[in-house]
């Protein structure tokens, strides 16, 4: 880093304390409890500097463990089939657009000939 970069006294403008408040306050600004976050301004935990996202998934029981495995199952074959709704539309408008510029180039030879002929039409009754 250059001395540019640095503040007053060669420290840097924030610390990485900072730093981190500034991305939590960014990825949460209303300062929402979050399962698996802890509460926002709170302090946390000794030893540890972020937050586990996977805790909001801790769950010692089987069955809630499968619950969750089919849960996100179904959530998979929705965004499958979104996906799949998604790319059929952009099909649909490619062929759309091929069978327009097709439409186009089919009636601009008649229309270049019509224009052709419309001088040649004036010339003749004038």
């Amino acid at each position: 880093m250059s001395g540019q970069d640095a503040g007053p006294g060669g420290t840097f403008p924030f610390s990485p304390q900072d730093a981190l408040a500034f991305l939590t306050k960014m990825w949460n600004p209303l300062g929402v409890p979050v399962p698996g976050f802890g509460v926002p301004g709170a302090p946390a935990a000794p030893g540890a500097a972020f937050p586990n996202p996977a805790a909001m998934f801790a769950a010692l029981d089987p069955a809630e463990v499968e619950r969750k495995i089919a849960e996100l199952r179904i959530i998979e074959n929705w965004l499958a089939m979104s996906l799949d709704m998604m790319r059929m539309s952009i099909k649909t408008l490619e062929l759309q657009k091929a069978s327009l510029e097709a439409l186009a180039a089919a009636h601009k030879p008649m229309r270049d000939a019509a224009r052709a002929e419309a001088p040649a039409s004036r010339k003749r009754k004038g």
